[in-house]
């Protein structure tokens, strides 16, 4: 989509359809939105006077304008309660007037107002941002395998603004929302890929792509790399697929801060779980082709990072493998000896993306990092206790939990601490090795994640388990289409921005 940000008189404007808001409890509309109702004699008011609509949060209602404006047709956005109002409403009420401008026919641009932007406490460049985001990810399509093209929405928005000098400020926030969504719908695309098509090399192969366009730099480790330096674990996990497991780097290193201690990311990325020897259930095993979401995020935000030229060293580290049963696969029962010479018990094939991580960690060491955040699909548990609405965050450094709290606040995308007691261990302690890599279902998200911190050495550490949010069964709203939702990406910028 392409996306403008002009000065000027929103209800002048020239498009196909013009997007004003409301907030609950208004009966007199004011500022672009009373201009509007002024043009349109008082529409917008009878419309609030008949009850018809409210100004809910998400809602939107169509209005006509019959020659009155230069625009056909009006959208008014409901912006919810003013006292509630945020950026995350404000992102929210975006992607909810792109979804119902897509439906309508004929509508292929449209003019807005910044949602927001006049209320104490927002910044300019805080609301352009997330008018840009919402709208782009509501217009997200997952990559498409029908004959049939999807239907498109419109293709270009313009932003309006009538004060000259908030444009400037609206317009630096607009092209930040602008390679924030472009990094969520990188960790879309690779998520909602078909794991016959995304498999460990092709990840790898896209991300170099990715590199090149960005100005990241790229190395990729293979398995004879990985065998040399002992990460026996991690190569365990893949010893059952056909294709090799590849550990991929992306490294953002701006000349002022290219030899400061780096902020690492780490994601999982099983290419596709079926569980290995200990198989999944047959329903829905076609949803484990997103137990990458994690490594597919910290890709996203490498790039979000990169096209931000946000002026920190950051390193991404993406772990991708293939958890398949065969002869040659990994078994229960079978003990591994990775990276940092601790051993493991394999009490679950299917435990395996902790696994993978406990190299992947250990490997991130060498360089000397400022803090290390994982993030992976790990447990269905955390769904049970957290639902939908947050991702689960463990830590053993209180700083670096706070900084996570900070961004999640900041992104719009919640993180719930997790408790991390020392008793956790007594579950994950070994018969025939250090440690087992499941401690049973009582208290499994905080066993996995002692066990992970079991690799980690020298450094700050956090582990963010999204197994309940990196995959939709069905839309939650206009901001969380059906399939992957890129979750983390909108985090870890944030959390690289101000750590």
């Amino acid at each position: 989509m392409e996306i403008n940000v002009v000065p000027g008189n929103l209800a002048e404007q020239q498009a196909d359809c013009i997007v004003v808001n409301l907030f609950e409890g208004v009966t007199v509309p004011g500022g672009a939105t009373g201009a509007v109702d002024r043009a349109l004699d008082g529409a917008i008011r009878s419309l609030i006077a008949s009850g018809d609509f409210t100004g809910k949060l998400g809602s939107t209602t169509l209005l006509y304008s019959d020659g009155k404006l230069p625009s056909p047709r009006v959208l008014v956005a409901g912006l919810g309660e003013l006292a509630k109002f945020d950026l995350q409403s404000a992102r929210k009420a975006a992607a909810s007037a792109y979804r119902a401008l897509a439906k309508l026919k004929g509508v292929k641009s449209f003019a807005t107002i910044v949602h927001g932007a006049g209320l104490a406490g927002l910044e300019p460049e805080s609301c352009g941002a997330v008018l840009a985001e919402g709208t782009l990810l509501a217009a997200y399509q997952p990559p498409n395998y029908k004959r049939e093209a999807p239907e498109a929405g419109p293709a270009t928005m313009t932003v309006v603004e009538f004060d000259p000098q908030k444009l400037p400020r609206f317009n630096v926030g607009v092209r930040r929302g602008e390679a924030i969504a472009h990094g969520v719908i990188t960790a879309r695309d690779l998520s909602n890929e078909p794991p016959n098509v995304l498999f460990p090399a092709e990840m790898a192969a896209r991300a170099k792509v990715l590199a090149a366009r960005s100005g990241l730099n790229f190395t990729v480790l293979n398995e004879a790399d990985m065998a040399a330096l002992n990460m026996n674990i991690l190569l365990a996990v893949s010893r059952g697929s056909v294709h090799e497991a590849q550990l991929i780097i992306l490294e953002h290193a701006p000349g002022t801060a290219a030899n400061e201690p780096p902020l690492v990311l780490v994601g999982k990325g099983i290419t596709f779980d079926t569980g290995g020897i200990s198989i999944k259930p047959s329903d829905r095993m076609e949803e484990m082709k997103h137990d990458m979401s994690g490594a597919a995020a910290v890709i996203g935000a490498m790039n979000a990072l990169a096209r931000l030229k946000v002026d920190r060293r950051v390193i991404g580290v993406a772990a991708a493998v293939e958890n398949m049963p065969d002869g040659n696969a990994f078994r229960p029962g079978d003990i591994l000896v990775g990276m940092t010479g601790k051993s493991t018990e394999i009490l679950s094939t299917d435990a395996e993306g902790r696994l993978i991580l406990a190299d992947a960690l250990a490997y991130v060491a060498r360089f000397q990092p400022k803090a290390v955040v994982d993030l992976a699909t790990l447990t269905g548990a955390i769904g049970v206790a957290l639902g939908q609405q947050a991702a689960g965050l463990f830590s053993n450094n209180e700083e670096l939990e706070t900084a996570l709290l900070a961004a999640s606040k900041r992104s719009g995308e919640r993180l719930w601490p997790m408790p991390m007691w020392e008793e956790y261990v007594e579950a994950i302690k070994g018969d025939m090795a250090e440690v087992k890599n499941s401690g049973g279902r009582t208290g499994g998200v905080s066993t996995s994640a002692k066990f992970i911190e079991h690799f980690t050495e020298g450094y700050p550490w956090a582990h963010l388990d999204i197994a309940n949010v990196a995959w939709a069964t069905a839309e939650r709203d206009a901001l969380t289409p059906r399939g992957a939702t890129g979750f983390g990406v909108r985090l870890l910028v944030a959390l690289a921005e101000n750590y």
